[in-house]
């Protein structure tokens, strides 16, 4: 059985372990990660093995284990106000054919919903996300700021005639992950060098 939920601190290393597994390096290359670096997700799910192993799983499908990810970012749609982008969307290899994408794909659509998101972006197969709603009847005119098939940029609209007259360069918004200064942290740390040292009795 399996469950979906929201992503955990703990669960960094298991799910960029799954996404190297299911993209290799090429995944730092594309387009969409431009959008993505720097920022924090504005929302993060998972998904797990909740019970015994299923028929073909891998051995990382075992109880518990981390099977599957879909991420969303904020992103402006051009000029035309906020979106998301979602990605990258993986499932353990020996765990497909199991409805584990749909499952994420649909829980994120839904979140994204009641959290009043008006549009999900995304860069994919319209043969596979066409089913959730997906099409690229509303993305002729945005374009992203790299390398992409333009007919692979697709849409949902999550409110009605949100992507309406949608123009111009899809931007990254959102929060932006904190990282240490490294110049201070080393001054702190060299400040404090004397509670640090032993002192004799």
């Amino acid at each position: 059985m399996v469950t979906i939920r929201h992503e955990r601190p703990a669960d960094a290393a298991a799910r960029e372990a799954l996404l190297d597994v299911s993209y290799g390096p090429v995944r730092f290359t594309k387009t969409s990660e431009r959008l993505r670096e720097g920022r924090r997700p504005e929302l993060s799910l998972v998904a797990t093995e909740a019970g015994r192993i299923a028929p073909g799983c891998t051995a990382r499908c075992q109880a518990g284990a981390l099977i599957g990810t879909v991420r969303l970012w904020s992103v402006t749609a051009g000029r035309d106000g906020p979106a998301l982008l979602l990605g990258p969307l993986a499932v353990d290899p020996g765990c497909r054919k199991r409805g584990v994408g749909s499952m994420l794909v649909r829980q994120a659509l839904r979140e994204a919903t009641r959290r009043r998101h008006g549009a999900v972006l995304l860069v994919g197969d319209a043969s596979y996300y066409g089913r959730f709603g997906f099409t690229a009847e509303k993305t002729g005119a945005l374009w992203l700021p790299g390398p992409y098939e333009q007919d692979r940029l697709l849409a949902c609209e999550l409110a009605p005639s949100a992507l309406d007259g949608a123009r111009g360069l899809i931007s990254a918004t959102g929060k932006s992950v904190h990282r240490p200064d490294l110049a201070m942290l080393a001054a702190a740390l060299a400040g404090n060098e004397e509670m640090l040292t032993p002192r004799a009795a």
